[in-house]
C-alpha cells in the first residue's frame, strides 16, 4: 500500500499518537510530583539547615538528600518515555569500605549529584506546572472544541448571557456557534502534537541536566583517562616492541652476515697468500669464499624481508602470506581471500604476526601442521594461527611471544594466546581497520 505525497503513513500517525501518549503522561504526572518534592525537600533542607548548629540537622540534611536520590531515581525512568533511550543509572559517591559510620554519615552531604537531585526536586515544579498548564489547555481547547456540539445544549444562554459569537458580532444561529468552536478544537487539536511534545521536552531537559549532568562529566574523565592509558599504553607498547626488533635485528646480523663477513675477509686474506705458493688452494679458497658471499646474501635477504618485505609493499598482503606460507618448513593451511588493500601498517604488522607465529611454531612447537586465518571482519582485521604441537607457549615476559603482543597493542589491536599443554596453540590477533 502505497502513502500519496503530503499523507502520513499509518505507521507514522501510530508513534506519533504513542508519542502524544507518553508525553501527555510525562507531564501530567509530573505536575503532582513536583508539589510533592518541594513541599518535602524544602521542609527537609530548611529544616536541616536550621538546626545545623544543634548536630540534629546533620542527619535531617542527609535523609532528605536520600530522599532526592529516590525520586531522581524515579525521575531518571521516567525520561526514556520522552527522549526514547534509557537515561544510565548515576553512581553516587560511596564511602570506602571499612569505613567510620561518621564517613558513611557524611559520604552524601560532599556528593555533588546529590545536592543537585535536591535542587532538581526544589524547583522542578517550575517547568512542571508550566507544562502542566499547557497541557491541560491545549487537550481542552482540542476535546471541548471537537466535541462542541454535544453539549452546546447544555449552556444557558439568556439576554445577558451571550456566547463569544455574539460577543463578536457573527450572530447567534447554532450552525454559527458550532462552525466557531469546531475551528478553535481543530485548531488546538492541529498544534496539540508540537505543543505537548515541546512542554514534555522542557521539563525533561531540566530533569537531565540536573539529574545526570554530573555523571555525564564524570563519564567523560573516566573516557579521557581510559583514551590517555590506552595512548600510553600504545606508546609503550610501540617502544619495547622497536627495542626488540632492533635488539633482534642486531643478534641476527651479529649471529649470521656479521660472521660470514670476518670469515670471507680471513678467506681472502689466505687465498692471496696461496697464490704465490698453491695456485690449486687458493682457488679453493675463493670458491668457499664465494659461497659464503652467496649465504651472506642470502641471510642479508631474509633480514631485509623482516624489516620491509619488497612482496608485500608490491603485490599486497595476500600474496606475502602466501610467500611466507610457503617458506615455512611446516605445512601450512593458509585461508587469506583477496580483499582491497588495507593501510600499510596494518598490512605489515598482520605479516608480522603470521611471521613471527610461523617462526615460533617451527622453532618450538613440534607441531605437523598450521591453520593459518587472515579474514577481515565487521570490527577490523581477525587472525588466526593455530598449530597441533605441544602447546605451552605465554604471553608473559621473557617469553617469545610477549614482543609481537607489544607490537599488536601498539597497532591499537589486542591479542590472546590459548595453549593448554600437549594440545596445540591458538593465536588469536584483532587489528583495528
Amino acid at each position: 500500500m502505497t502513502t500519496a505525497p503530503g499523507e502520513l503513513s499509518p505507521g507514522l500517525v501510530q508513534r506519533l499518537g504513542r508519542q502524544l501518549g507518553l508525553d501527555t503522561l510525562y507531564i501530567l504526572v509530573g505536575f503532582p510530583l513536583g508539589l510533592i518534592t518541594i513541599v518535602l525537600f524544602s521542609t527537609g533542607f530548611f529544616l536541616g539547615i536550621g538546626t545545623l548548629i544543634l548536630w540534629i540537622g546533620v542527619p535531617i540534611l542527609v535523609a532528605t538528600l536520600m530522599m532526592a536520590r529516590g525520586f531522581a531515581v524515579i525521575e531518571r525512568a521516567r525520561l526514556g518515555s520522552v527522549f526514547g533511550y534509557r537515561v544510565p543509572p548515576v553512581v553516587y559517591k560511596r564511602a570506602r569500605p571499612g569505613s567510620s559510620q561518621a564517613r558513611r554519615l557524611f559520604t552524601p552531604l560532599v556528593d555533588g549529584q546529590s545536592w543537585l537531585d535536591l535542587v532538581h526536586g526544589m524547583f522542578r515544579f517550575i517547568p512542571s506546572t508550566i507544562a502542566f498548564a499547557f497541557a491541560i489547555t491545549w487537550w481542552a481547547g482540542a476535546i471541548g472544541g471537537l466535541t462542541f456540539p454535544l453539549w452546546d445544549w447544555s449552556i444557558p444562554r439568556g439576554p445577558d448571557n451571550q456566547d463569544l459569537p455574539m460577543l463578536l458580532g457573527l450572530g447567534d444561529a447554532y450552525s454559527t456557534r458550532v462552525v466557531f468552536h469546531m475551528a478553535v478544537g481543530i485548531f488546538f487539536a492541529g498544534t496539540l502534537y508540537p505543543v505537548i511534545r515541546g512542554m514534555a521536552l522542557l521539563e525533561a531537559a531540566f530533569a537531565r541536566g540536573t539529574l545526570c549532568g554530573v555523571n555525564q562529566l564524570r563519564e567523560q574523565v573516566a573516557e579521557a583517562r581510559a583514551a590517555r592509558d590506552i595512548a600510553e599504553a600504545q606508546k609503550t607498547a610501540a617502544v619495547s616492541a622497536e627495542a626488540t626488533a632492533l635488539r633482534r635485528l642486531e643478534r641476527d646480523i651479529h649471529d649470521g652476515p656479521q660472521q660470514r663477513l670476518v670469515r670471507l675477509a680471513m678467506d681472502l686474506s689466505r687465498a692471496e697468500q696461496q697464490f704465490a705458493t698453491d695456485p690449486e688452494a687458493a682457488r679453493a679458497t675463493v670458491a668457499e669464499a664465494l659461497s659464503q658471499t652467496r649465504e651472506t646474501l642470502d641471510e642479508l635477504r631474509a633480514l631485509s624481508r623482516g624489516i620491509a618485505p619488497p612482496i608485500l609493499v608490491d603485490r599486497g598482503l595476500q600474496a606475502a602470506l602466501t610467500a611466507l606460507a610457503g617458506r615455512c618448513t611446516i605445512p601450512v593451511d593458509l585461508d587469506a581471500p583477496s580483499t582491497a588493500r588495507l593501510d600499510p601498517a596494518v598490512e605489515t604488522t598482520a605479516y608480522f604476526v603470521v611471521a613471527e607465529a610461523l617462526t615460533n611454531v617451527a622453532k618450538h612447537s613440534h607441531a605437523g601442521e598450521v591453520w593459518v586465518s587472515v579474514r577481515p571482519d565487521a570490527t577490523g582485521l581477525l587472525i588466526t594461527v593455530a598449530d597441533d604441537g605441544i602447546g605451552g607457549a605465554s604471553l608473559a615476559k621473557g617469553h617469545g611471544l610477549a614482543g609481537l603482543a607489544d607490537r599488536v597493542q601498539a597497532a591499537g589491536g589486542v591479542m590472546s594466546v590459548t595453549s593448554p599443554a600437549g594440545a596445540g596453540t591458538t593465536i588469536t590477533v584483532a587489528l583495528p581497520l
